[in-house]
């Protein structure tokens, strides 16, 4: 009977173990949890700048294509004091107008030629009256036109200083000079330079004397004279 008993349960045994054999458990799958994807940026593309309002071209604007970013050159003189001559070197500056712009030597007729524009009278006249001058002659080509006239190099007006100074030479009489300015400029006296009469002489040929000395201690000052154009000085 247990005889028996063992024996059924040893066949149970094997006939279970080889169904197992031939349908093994299937393995329980993971599945990795699935990570939450951020929601979407809407992107808007960038909006176009605002267009620039549309107007007429301007023939007047289209004379300066660069715009108005150079200036005027500065003066070496009193624009509303000094008065222009022959061989003066001047900008003619024109805001927005390159086409009149330019430097200028006052030719011996007293004029200069500016483009478009043709002679224009200079000499006699201040660097202010002259861009006054040229301003209403270029208004046929510009609407207000912005002129400015500067001197460059004084070359009319000059005098000259001789003898025993110490940089003898000629000087441009760039502004009203008195002769005792003038030889303060000249540097001064050398050694043996005679100090107590001092000739000028002027260029119709007259001449007036000047008393270095006296000057200096505050007499006579009625000697020491504005120099005119052309006037020379001479210390012996």
């Amino acid at each position: 009977m247990r005889t028996a008993l063992t024996t059924l349960l040893v066949t149970l045994f094997l006939v279970w173990g080889a169904s197992a054999q031939q349908n093994p458990p299937k393995p329980v799958e993971q599945t990795a949890p699935q990570q939450q994807q951020p929601p979407a940026q809407e992107t808007q593309p960038p909006a176009a700048p605002p267009a620039a309002p549309s107007e007429a071209a301007d023939p007047m604007k289209m004379a300066n294509p660069s715009g108005g970013t150079a200036k005027a050159p500065a003066s070496a003189v009193d624009a509303k004091a000094y008065i222009l001559g022959p061989e003066d070197q001047i900008s003619v500056f024109v805001f927005q107008g390159t086409e009149f712009s330019g430097t200028h030597m006052i030719r011996p007729d007293g004029k200069i030629s500016i483009n478009l524009v043709g002679d224009v009278q200079a000499s006699g006249l201040t660097p202010e009256e002259l861009s006054k001058s040229v301003r209403e002659k270029i208004k046929t080509y510009l609407n207000d036109p912005d002129v400015t006239v500067s001197v460059l190099a004084v070359k009319s007006k000059k005098y000259l200083i001789n003898g025993e100074v110490n940089r003898p030479g000629e000087y441009p009489l760039v502004v009203p000079t008195r002769v005792f300015q003038a030889l303060v400029n000249a540097g001064g006296f050398k050694d043996f330079a005679n100090q107590k009469k001092i000739t000028i002489i002027h260029d119709n040929n007259t001449r007036d004397y000047f008393n270095y000395k006296e000057v200096l201690a505050g007499k006579k000052l009625e000697q020491n004279i504005w120099l005119q154009h052309g006037d020379i000085i001479v210390v012996k």
